[in-house]
């Protein structure tokens, strides 16, 4: 038809109302999606044409490979260690062109390329290469299987871990040149240490040491850590440290780049944002550079040749992931350390029971100063307990003791004064009144708990308890400890009008503060490095530290006095730190005589004894009452295995996001603590992930989540 008579039909302008009717109607229709080529009838590869496939599904009945055939056009790029889209779940019946077809589109890795399946049936084509780049290795798919067995996860869930997501932007740049190794550093302040030189020299000569290392309180930790991972730079292998936050990772980064300078190490933390964080693990990944410092996610980093894995302050909760299978750094470096063959270093101004579990058993050594040096750099610590506190006037009437008013004014004098407070909501646990130890059940040793502040009953096995007595000195009378932290920043304000106040919490924290007079209130964890250190330091109201319901309460309060501790001028400067707490007690008499090691192994001593972590193994299984039966029944448990339990799981806090382990809101969840003796953590965690299986692919049910070497258990 000419323009002419496709004008002449309809001069009054019909067709371009029936054209834009058309479009319309086009538009409104339900028009099926192209779907991506399913290579029917292409050829495939000549060499090796079948390619085994990690299927990124994360649930544990499919965790396996699965074979894919490769079509010659994707034979160059399909190579092992690369992103791959493959279709799944199709069934064995839809079959054409001897290619199974159908099922959806799904990421996975591919794992390696064999000549032939052991699979019968027709095998359905890879869908397309995401991506030519290599980003699983062997080293680090090992490592992942490793970890998924330990934790009773799936290898999708740890590669979600380890592998970053991707970023086509990062993935076109080049990196760079990898620089020839650095000269071995000099000992600087690892001086202090007797072993400290050694080590050093241990891994500059290509050794693997490993050692667990009690850092003296200062400053110097960031470059001590730097010195040794140039040392193992110099022996031409790799170096990876893991830290708990963006703010400890920026003084390792600051003081490797004063020692080293810039393009010799990598800083992976989620502060980077998601391009330039995959832009430095690839150039990790490619060989470019060779040192790592990162947070958590770090722990997975593919450093080339690895020579040297440390984690720093492994008591932080921050080191345990809390995505599915919950793996810890430390373990996750022990497991690179001991496969790898390289130096393994665990340090830190305390020590876990975890890390003198590592010494007392003779996989790891310790690496302390000498007492002399330790008098050098710790501040003067001093103690207020219960009984000043009740005779002390201006404790009654401003909540402070005299000697904490005291301390604040002296420090003001020359420099900034720190002051911890506990944050509130921690729960009551429940002590011996005469002599504070905690209650604990007869049956299975958990905490002792009184819900309706009548009745008492296990934490653990929820056993009820009717004639509990003090196994240390006989009373039967029992006290709750304190609860929460006490209002001091609007006394502080009033008694120092002209001294600034600063803050530092959850929703704020502070990187740093200025060597000047100021007030810094922070809670545990939020402390900031003060230029030059603290001249003091309040730690107030050390029982809503050391009560709170959980087996590593001690531990934990410890590490945290410690760590704020450790901030303040040494004593020959003048530091001071003061705490709020009952002499008596076991954390604060490691703290006052600064031996974090010693109280480690009575902790550890008396665990093995009662069959606790990390002596024997633990993991918790929660879900409904009716499901959590149900799996416990299914479960084949080794012989040895003893549940504890189950009892109902709290949910979580109003106003706190929700953790994995708590109760979904308006459900009633049940928890049930397995525990095994020493060497019967593999098997545990292999019945544990069968029967997960087994649950899952019977179409599952009710939810039922395991957790194995929980950090919380009571």
């Amino acid at each position: 038809m000419s323009s002419d008579n496709e004008r002449s039909e309809d001069p009054a302008g019909g067709v371009p109302e029936q054209l834009a009717l058309i479009r319309e109607t086009v538009r409104k229709a339900n028009v099926p999606r192209a779907k991506p080529r399913t290579w029917r009838g292409a050829a495939l590869a000549k060499e090796l044409p079948v390619a085994r496939v990690l299927v990124n599904k994360g649930v544990l009945h499919l965790d396996q490979y699965f074979d894919y055939a490769v079509p010659e056009e994707l034979d160059a790029d399909a190579q092992p260690g690369v992103r791959v889209r493959v279709r799944f779940g199709a069934g064995g019946r839809n079959v054409r062109g001897g290619r199974r077809e159908g099922g959806g589109l799904i990421d996975g890795f591919l794992i390696e390329r064999l000549a032939e399946s052991d699979y019968t049936g027709a095998l359905a084509a890879l869908a397309y290469v995401v991506s030519p780049e290599p980003v699983l290795g062997p080293e680090l798919l090992a490592l992942s299987r490793a970890v998924a067995d330990r934790y009773a996860g799936s290898l999708a869930d740890v590669l979600q871990l380890a592998v970053p997501p991707r970023n086509g932007r990062a993935e076109s740049k080049p990196s760079p040149e990898p620089l020839p190794p650095p000269p071995a550093p000099s000992a600087g302040s690892w001086e202090r240490y007797a072993q400290g030189p050694a080590f050093l020299r241990a891994l500059a000569e290509g050794g693997a040491p490993r050692a667990v290392w009690t850092a003296l309180p200062g400053p110097h930790w960031p470059q001590e850590i730097a010195r040794a991972m140039a040392a193992t730079l110099a022996s031409g292998r790799g170096a990876l440290v893991v830290v708990p936050d963006g703010r400890t990772a920026g003084r390792v980064d600051a003081a490797l780049t004063e020692l080293l300078g810039e393009g010799r190490h990598a800083l992976l933390t989620a502060d980077s944002g998601p391009e330039k964080r995959y832009r430095e693990w690839l150039a990790v990944r490619r060989g470019s550079v060779r040192a790592v410092v990162g947070t958590r996610a770090a722990m997975f980093a593919p450093v080339t040749d690895l020579g040297l894995v440390a984690v720093w302050d492994d008591g932080d909760s921050s080191h345990s992931d809390d995505n599915a299978p919950f793996p810890h750094v430390r373990e996750v470096l022990e497991l690179r350390a001991a496969h790898g063959r390289c130096a393994f270093l665990l340090g830190g101004t305390n020590c876990t029971v975890e890390a003198a579990q590592l010494v007392e058993s003779g996989w790891a050594l310790p690496l302390r100063a000498d007492r002399e040096q330790l008098r050098i750099a710790a501040p003067l610590l001093r103690t207020v307990g219960d009984g000043e506190l009740a005779r002390d006037g201006a404790a009654r009437a401003a909540r402070l003791p005299s000697l904490a008013w005291q301390t604040v004014r002296d420090g003001l004098r020359s420099g900034p004064v720190l002051v911890q407070v506990p944050r509130r909501g921690y729960a009551p646990r429940l002590a011996c009144e005469r002599c504070r130890e905690p209650a604990r059940c007869r049956h299975c040793a958990g905490p002792l708990q009184a819900p309706d502040q009548r009745d008492l009953d296990c934490a653990w096995c929820g056993r009820a308890e009717s004639a509990w007595h003090c196994v240390a000195c006989g009373s039967s009378r029992l006290r709750a400890q304190i609860v929460g932290a006490r209002r001091t920043a609007e006394e502080l304000g009033r008694a120092f009008p002209a001294v600034p106040v600063r803050t530092s919490g959850r929703d704020h924290i502070l990187d740093s503060v200025p060597d000047a007079p100021a007030l810094v209130v922070c809670t545990p964890g939020a402390e900031p490095v003060a230029e030059g250190g603290y001249a003091a330091a309040l730690l107030l109201d050390g029982w809503a530290m050391v009560g709170r319901p959980d087996l590593r309460a001690g531990e934990e309060a410890l590490r945290r006095w410690t760590a704020a501790a450790s901030l303040v001028r040494g004593q020959p400067e003048g530091g001071t730190v003061v705490i709020v707490a009952e002499p008596t007690l076991r954390p604060v008499q490691a703290l006052v005589r600064w031996d974090p090691v010693g109280h480690a192994r009575r902790e550890l001593a008396e665990r093995a004894e009662l069959g606790f972590p990390p002596v024997s193994r633990m993991a918790s299984v929660t879900g409904s009452p009716e499901a959590l039966a149900a799996f416990l029944t299914a479960a084949e448990l080794p012989p040895e295995a003893e549940v504890l339990g189950p009892v109902p799981v709290p949910g979580a806090e109003p106003g706190r996001p929700r953790r994995p382990w708590d109760a979904p809101p308006g459900e009633s969840w049940e928890r049930a603590l397995l525990r095994v003796p020493p060497g019967s953590g593999a098997a545990l965690a292999a019945a544990l992930k069968a029967a997960q299986a087994a649950r899952m692919s019977r179409g599952g049910g009710a939810q039922v989540r395991i957790r194995v070497d929980p950090p919380d258990i009571g």
